[in-house]
C-alpha cells in the first residue's frame, strides 16, 4: 500500500492537525590551513575588530561535498537545497575562514547575514524593552474605539469590542467584562481576553479575534489592563453580521526577541496566573552558567604569547586579578613573581646588558610555581607552542571573562524550568512534550514556545477546542533548553550555537578560542552518537558539532532525559530548530561507511508520521502560506545529514517518544525574482515574529494529533492485494485504511506479534511487496499506532479471526 492511499479514515478523525552555526576554529582543523607560526588567530568576537564572521552561502556538486564540510568540522547551518549547479549550504565564517575553504576549492558565495544584521536586531531589541520597560513603569490609559451588540440572521447575539492602550508592548493584556442588560451587574454577561492586533509589525489595537457570542444584550462593558488602565463605555446595537463567527482566540503575545531570563520569568508568570491549570517544574540539573573564568593574553607572535586563566570565575573574582609584566631597572636581574592580594607582578629576568630574557615558558612556569599566583591563576604558552620567544614587558593588565550582558543576567548556574499544562496533572493523560532552543543561536524558536504557551492558558476558558487539549492531554513546555548559551548569542557572539561549557585543553583555550567553546546538546545525547561510530558531531572541544566528552555529559541534555523519564506518560515530542523550513523525524543518524543507519521506524509508524505531516503543516500554512516542501518532510538523513547523537532519536529509540523536529524559518518567495530567499537564524524581527506565529500553530496541530490519538478506539481495517502475477510467482502487498503495522504468516499458522512484519519498499516509499513461488494461504492482522487490533484480534490467544487468503500462483 503506498503512503498516498493511507488518508483515510484516520485523517478524517485527526482533521476533525539547524542548529545554530558550527563556529570554525580552523587552526585545528586538520583539512584546513593551519595559521602562520607568527600569527596569533584573530578573536572571533562579534565586532568591527573581528573583521566580518558572516553567515555565507557554498555550492558544492553534491552529497559528497556536503558530508566532506561536514567531516571538517566546518559551522554548517541546518539547511541544505538543491541549485542548478550542485547542492547549496550555509556557513558561519570569518573572512579568512572563507579563504581557506575557496583555496580549497570550495565555492564559497556571498553572505545572508553579517554583523551589521546583528546590531540592528540588537538596537531594534533595545527600542522594543525599553518602550516595555516604560509602559510598565506606569498606568496605561485605554481609549475605546468600538463597543456593540449584534444579531446575526440565525438570531444569535454577538459583542464586538475594540480598544487602544498606551501602553503598546505584548504584555499588555486587555480583559473585557460586560453586563447581562439594564440594572445588572459588570461580568453577569461574560468576560474574555481581548487579542492584541498588529499589522506590519506596528501595535494598532486590541480586539477580539472574532466577535464573541452572548445570550443577553448587554448596556456597558468594563475593560481592564493588567497595566492599572481601567475604562466603562455604554455597548450600542449595530446591524449586521450574517456569517456564524467561529469561536474566541487570542493570540501574538511576542514583540521583540527574547533572552533565557525574559522566558523563563514569563512561563513562571504564566504559572502564577492559571495556577488551577498549569505548574512550573523545576529541572533537577542545573546548568553551568552564563560565567567564564577571567583570562588575560600577553604577546602578538606565538613563540613569545601567553595566556593566564583565573581560578575563580570571572564574577567570583576572577575579574579583579591583575597581572604586569615588569622590566626590572638593573641589569642581570632574576625572574621573579611578586603577588599583593590579586595584583600579580612577573619581573622579568634580564641580562648584563639589561635586555628581557625571559622566554613566555619560563614566564609560564614561574607563575605556577609560585603558591600565592598559582592560587589565583594558571599561565600557559598559546596553543602548544614551546614558548621559546621572549616576553615584552606589558603594564599591569587586569582579567576578564569578556562577558557583556546587564547584570541582570545571574552569573551562576541556570534553573532550568518547564512548563506543565493540564487539567490532570496525575499522569493519567497523554503527554506532549515541546521544547525549543537547544541550539543557542536559534532566536525564534523560544518565542515559539512561550506563544504556544500563552494561547493553551489564555484560551482555556472561551475557547472549546483549547479546553479540550488542555482537559485531555498532559503538556511539557521546555522553552529554552540552552539558556546559557542562549545569553551568550544575545549578548556576546549572536552566533554561538553551543552551551558556554570549556572542555578545551590548555592548547586550545586561549581567549580568542572563547567563541569556539561549548557542546552542541543536539548532539550530546546517548544513542546513535559519535561515542557509537555514528556520524555528523564533532570530537574536537572547539568543533561546532562538538559532542562533549561523553554520552549525556551535560546537565541540560539530562534534563530532557530526566523530564521523559519521570513522566512516562509522554508519548509525543516536537523539537523546534531554525531555520529552512523542515519538518522531519527519526532515524536522525548514519554511520558514514555504507551510510549505515539507526533502525527506521516501523511501516505503520512512519505512515503516522506522514499523516500526522499533512495535518501539521497544514496548520502552518493556515497562517499567512508558507508550505513546507515535501522535499524538506521526512527523516533527519533524508531531507538534511547526520547528525550523531540527537534528542529526537534519544527520546525515540529509549522511550518510543513520537517526536518530530521543526526547522522553523522557510524560505521565503520573492515573486519579482522568481527566487526563494533564506531568512537566517536571527531575521528582523517582523519574519521572526511570523515564524513564531505560524510555528506555534504548529505545535497546536500536534497538540491535537496527540488529542485523536488520545480518543482512537477505531479498530483499522486491512486488505490483501496483488501487485503482479506471473505463471510462475505472484507478488501482493496489504493496503490498510489508516497507518498501522500488518503481522502476516505464509505458512498457514496463526500470525502473532512475532510473526514477519510489513515494511516499506525503501525510503521515502510505501509498502514492501511479497512474492510467493507457490500457492500460498496469507494469515494477518493490523495494528494501529494507538493499538487497536483489527477484529479485536488476540494476538496471544487462541482465536481465528484473523484476516485469510489464498494467494495463488499459475494454474495451482
Amino acid at each position: 500500500m503506498t503512503r498516498n492511499t493511507q488518508h483515510g479514515k484516520r485523517v478524517r478523525r485527526t482533521a476533525a492537525a539547524l542548529a545554530l552555526p558550527l563556529a570554525l576554529a580552523l587552526n585545528i582543523v586538520p583539512a584546513l590551513a593551519s595559521p602562520s607560526p607568527d600569527e596569533v588567530v584573530p578573536d572571533r568576537q562579534p565586532s568591527n575588530v573581528q573583521n566580518g564572521v558572516a553567515l555565507l552561502r557554498i555550492v558544492v556538486p553534491d552529497q559528497d561535498g556536503v558530508d566532506r564540510l561536514n567531516s571538517m568540522g566546518v559551522d554548517l547551518a541546518e539547511y541544505k537545497k538543491p541549485v542548478d549547479d550542485g547542492i547549496e549550504v550555509h556557513a558561519v565564517l570569518s573572512p579568512e575562514e572563507a579563504q581557506e575553504l575557496r583555496e580549497q576549492g570550495f565555492d564559497v558565495r556571498d553572505s545572508i547575514s553579517d554583523q551589521s544584521d546583528f546590531a540592528a536586531n540588537q538596537a531594534e531589541r533595545r527600542v522594543a524593552m525599553a518602550a516595555a520597560a516604560a509602559a510598565a513603569a506606569e498606568t496605561d490609559t485605554l481609549t475605546p474605539l468600538r463597543a456593540e451588540w449584534f444579531t446575526s440572521l440565525e438570531g444569535q447575539r454577538f459583542l464586538s469590542i475594540e480598544v487602544k492602550s498606551s501602553a503598546t508592548d505584548a504584555q499588555t493584556v486587555l480583559t473585557a467584562s460586560w453586563d447581562s442588560g439594564p440594572n445588572t451587574a459588570s461580568g453577569s454577561g461574560g468576560t474574555a481576553t481581548m487579542s492584541r492586533f498588529t499589522d506590519a509589525g506596528q501595535y494598532m489595537y486590541h480586539r477580539f479575534g472574532s466577535p464573541l457570542a452572548i445570550n443577553e444584550a448587554p448596556t456597558s462593558v468594563t475593560i481592564t489592563s493588567n497595566r492599572g488602565g481601567s475604562v466603562t463605555v455604554p455597548v450600542t446595537k449595530w446591524l449586521g453580521g450574517t456569517r456564524k463567527a467561529p469561536t474566541h482566540y487570542v493570540s501574538d503575545f511576542i514583540d521583540h526577541y527574547m533572552d533565557p531570563t525574559e522566558v523563563t520569568e514569563r512561563v513562571t508568570s504564566l504559572a502564577a496566573e492559571f495556577p488551577k491549570i498549569s505548574q512550573i517544574i523545576d529541572l533537577p540539573n542545573k546548568t553551568n552558567g552564563y560565567r567564564r573564568q577571567a583570562q588575560a593574553q600577553f604577546g602578538t607572535v606565538q613563540a613569545s604569547t601567553l595566556y593566564v586563566t583565573s581560578k575563580a570565575y570571572g564574577s567570583e573574582g576572577g575579574n579583579d586579578i591583575t597581572v604586569a609584566l615588569v622590566k626590572p631597572a638593573t641589569a642581570s636581574a632574576p625572574l621573579s613573581v611578586a603577588v599583593n592580594g590579586k595584583d600579580v607582578v612577573v619581573n622579568l629576568a634580564t641580562n648584563a646588558s639589561g635586555a628581557i630574557t625571559s622566554t613566555a615558558a619560563q614566564v609560564g612556569a614561574a607563575l605556577n610555581g609560585n603558591s600565592a599566583a598559582s592560587a589565583l591563576l594558571t599561565a600557559n604558552t598559546y596553543r602548544g607552542n614551546a614558548g621559546t620567544g621572549v616576553v615584552a614587558a606589558a603594564a599591569a593588565t587586569k582579567l576578564t571573562d569578556y562577558l557583556k550582558a546587564p547584570a541582570n543576567i545571574k552569573r551562576e548556574p541556570f534553573q532550568m524550568k518547564a512548563l506543565r499544562i493540564g487539567k490532570s496533572r496525575d499522569g493519567s493523560k497523554v503527554g506532549v512534550f515541546l521544547y525549543c532552543q537547544e541550539h543557542a543561536r536559534e532566536w525564534v524558536t523560544p518565542l515559539t514556545c512561550v506563544e504556544t504557551a500563552e494561547r493553551l492558558l489564555r484560551n482555556y476558558a472561551k475557547d472549546a477546542t483549547t479546553k479540550k487539549l488542555v482537559d485531555n492531554l498532559d503538556i511539557f513546555i521546555m522553552p529554552t533548553v540552552n539558556p546559557d548559551g542562549a545569553h551568550y548569542s544575545m549578548y556576546d557572539y549572536n552566533m554561538q550555537r553551543k552551551t558556554m561549557v570549556n572542555y578545551c585543553a590548555a592548547n586550545a583555550a586561549d581567549p580568542a578560542n572563547r567563541n569556539s567553546w561549548g557542546v552542541d546538546l543536539n548532539r550530546n545525547f546517548s544513542v546513535g552518537s559519535i561515542f557509537d561510530g555514528y556520524s555528523g558531531a564533532s570530537s574536537s572541544c572547539t568543533g561546532e558539532t562538538y559532542a562533549g566528552p561523553g554520552k549525556l555529559s551535560e546537565p541540560e541534555a539530562r534534563n530532557e532525559v530526566w523530564l521523559t523519564q519521570q513522566f512516562p506518560n509522554i508519548k509525543f515530542a516536537m523539537n523546534t530548530h531554525s531555520y529552512g523550513g523542515y519538518f522531519m523525524w527519526p532515524p536522525g543518524a548514519y554511520k558514514s561507511a555504507g551510510r549505515e543507519l539507526l533502525p527506521r521506524v516501523d511501516f505503520g509508524t512512519e505512515n503516522f508520521f506522514w499523516d500526522a505531516s499533512s495535518y501539521i503543516l497544514s496548520a502552518v500554512q493556515e497562517h499567512r502560506g508558507t508550505a513546507i516542501w515535501p522535499g524538506r518532510t521526512g527523516p533527519i538523513p533524508d531531507v538534511l545529514y547526520s547528525a550523531a547523537g540527537n534528542s529526537a532519536d534519544e527520546h525515540w529509540y529509549n522511550r518510543g517518544i513520537v517526536g518530530w523536529d521543526f526547522e522553523v524559518g522557510a524560505d521565503i518567495y520573492d515573486p519579482k525574482t522568481k527566487r526563494f530567499t533564506a531568512v537566517g537564524f536571527q531575521p528582523p524581527f517582523r519574519e521572526g515574529h511570523e515564524e513564531a506565529m505560524e510555528f506555534s500553530t504548529g505545535q497546536i496541530a500536534i497538540l491535537e494529533v496527540a488529542q485523536a490519538f488520545n480518543k482512537d478506539h477505531q479498530r483499522p481495517e486491512s486488505t490483501l492485494k496483488i501487485t503482479g502475477q506471473t505463471d510462475t510467482r505472484t507478488t501482493f502487498t496489504f493496503e490498510i485504511d489508516e497507518p498501522a503495522n500488518v503481522y502476516y504468516t505464509l505458512d498457514g499458522s496463526r500470525p502473532t506479534l512475532n510473526s514477519p512484519k510489513l515494511t516499506t519498499a525503501s525510503m521515502r516509499e510505501g509498502a514492501a511487496q511479497i512474492t510467493v513461488d507457490k500457492t500460498t494461504t496469507v494469515n494477518w492482522f493490523a495494528v494501529d499506532i494507538a493499538g487497536n487490533v483489527e477484529k479485536n484480534y488476540k494476538p496471544d490467544g487462541n482465536g481465528k479471526n484473523y484476516n485469510k487468503a489464498i494467494v495463488k500462483v499459475g494454474k495451482d
